[in-house]
Parts: structure tokens; C-alpha cells; sequence
């Protein structure tokens, strides 16, 4: 019987690529390290963050969560920071208001008072403007009547009190005299009222506004300030 020849067994083919590509451990997956801020940095970024969501969404709105994942920390380090939400919105509020303040600090004390007037107006304004979000916000209040809140808010208004009559021949006589007090303070309670109404709808340019609004000042005050002290 004729003997039957085996062919030699040929090696098995190299496997495709993609074969061996799965056949391989996966890549280490390249993990953005995470900047670490000191705790100055952290509480600015943490009030950036805040000031904008705030400004962006109503109080009930804005997330802790989503706040935490932005800033790239965990919730629990926001905590540490800022114990509660409203916590984090009142220093939010706070540095609104100080940058506010801070925008009419640089009026000069020796200008004559039409035009020291013109000129924080003019400052206060132009911050309205470039800023009209933070300073709605800052104005209406997010959280009801909260005292922390309206303190901040009263504050403002204080503090432009004293800027708006700073350096003017009538400041000496608003402590004596409550109504130049009243007075200013009803005008600015107005410029408050009037520039949210502006931030919402500018039928009038800056500086139509800002020349209504010194008007506005000098005929209330001619009602409680003894004639030519306002020339």
C-alpha cells in the first residue's frame, strides 16, 4: 500500500496589526495634573466663579456642584472655603460692591463740585456699563431679606454717599443738616434706580444720562442748600 505524504505544517501567519494591537496593554491615559492655588488664589477664583454665576443665574440656580467641577476641586474643599452657598454669595456681593466704590475713588479732591460730581458720575457709569450684570445683581439682592445682604447693599450706598459729597463746599453741612442728608441720599436711591432701569435699556447715552442725573442733584439741592454755595 503506497504511503501517503503529509505536507510539512507551514507556520501560522503573523496576526494583522490591529490583532496585535489589542493584544497589547492599553495606554496610560495622560491625566491633566491639577494646579494647585494657594489659599488667597483659591478664595479669588472660588469669588470669580461665584460673581459670575450669580450674575448669570438667579440664587436657587446656581449649583455648588457645578461650581466645584469649574474651579476643579471637590465639593468639600469648596466647603472649606465658603461653609454654605450663601456664604459664598455674600463675599461675591461684597467684592461687586468694593469694585463699584473703588470705580469713583479716583476723582480728584480739589475739582470744583459740578465737576467733581460730573466726574464720579462719569466713573460710575462707565463701571455700569462694563459691569452691568455683577451690578444688577449687587443692587436687587439674590436671597431675599437677608440681613448680611442688605448690609452689603446698604453699604454701597453709604460709601457713595460720602464719595459723592467728598471735597464739596456742602459736605460740612450735611451732618448738621439732615436735609442735605436726605437729599443726596434720595438722589443716589434715584442713580441706583435709574441705572438698573439702563443696564435693562439704554434709551439714553452715558453721557445724556450722566447730564440728566447732575441736574437732577443740583435742582434738589437748591431746595436745602443756602443760595451761591452751588456755583
Amino acid at each position: 500500500m503506497p504511503t501517503r505524504r503529509v505536507s510539512p505544517r507551514r507556520p501560522a501567519a503573523a496576526a494583522p496589526a490591529r490583532a496585535r494591537a489589542r493584544e497589547r496593554p492599553p495606554a496610560r491615559a495622560r491625566v491633566r495634573p491639577r494646579v494647585r492655588l494657594d489659599n488667597d488664589q483659591r478664595r479669588a477664583q472660588l469669588i470669580a466663579l461665584a460673581k459670575r454665576a450669580f450674575s448669570e443665574q438667579s440664587y436657587d440656580e446656581v449649583s455648588i456642584d457645578a461650581l466645584a467641577r469649574e474651579a476643579k476641586i471637590s465639593k468639600g474643599l469648596l466647603y472649606h472655603y465658603f461653609p454654605t452657598k450663601r456664604d459664598l454669595y455674600v463675599a461675591g456681593l461684597t467684592e461687586i460692591a468694593d469694585e463699584l466704590v473703588a470705580a469713583i475713588t479716583a476723582v480728584p479732591e480739589d475739582a470744583p463740585p459740578i465737576e467733581r460730581v460730573r466726574m464720579a458720575l462719569e466713573a460710575y457709569l462707565a463701571h455700569v456699563m462694563e459691569h452691568s450684570r455683577p451690578f444688577v445683581s449687587l443692587m436687587r439682592g439674590g436671597i431675599g431679606s437677608d440681613p448680611e445682604v442688605a448690609l452689603v447693599v446698604e453699604g454701597v450706598r453709604t460709601r457713595l454717599f460720602q464719595r459723592f459729597l467728598s471735597g464739596s463746599p456742602f459736605a460740612g453741612m450735611a451732618a448738621g443738616d439732615p436735609r442735605i442728608e436726605l437729599a443726596v441720599r434720595g438722589w443716589i436711591g434715584f442713580v441706583e434706580a435709574v441705572s438698573i432701569d439702563w443696564c435693562a435699556n439704554p434709551r439714553l447715552s452715558r453721557t445724556e444720562l450722566r447730564e440728566l442725573l447732575i441736574q437732577i442733584l443740583f435742582e434738589v439741592l437748591r431746595l436745602v442748600v443756602p443760595v451761591g454755595l452751588l456755583k
